[in-house]
């Protein structure tokens, strides 16, 4: 009899966690599909971060050529007398 109830004790919660890990391990190829496209969308997004960061630098790197050719116009203008 007790060789029963030790056995009832160990199978009843061995047969609760099957049944509940199994919806978990039917889920697990599309929880690793999820994970590898949100790993390519993170790539991606450092991608585009460093092409905004060099996009920004030659924008800055053209408001100075801009503003050399501002002060050189300026210059020209004062020479003619304009």
């Amino acid at each position: 009899m007790l060789k029963w109830i030790v056995l009832a004790l160990v199978l009843v919660p061995l047969v609760v966690l099957a049944l509940t890990v199994r919806p978990l391990l039917a889920r697990l190829p599309e929880l690793r599909r999820a994970a590898a496209k949100l790993q390519r969308r993170a790539d991606e997004a450092a991608s585009l971060s460093v092409a905004a960061e060099s996009l920004q630098q030659r924008a800055e790197a053209l408001q100075s050529r801009l503003e050399t050719t501002q002060q050189r116009l300026v210059l020209i203008r004062a020479r003619r007398g304009d």
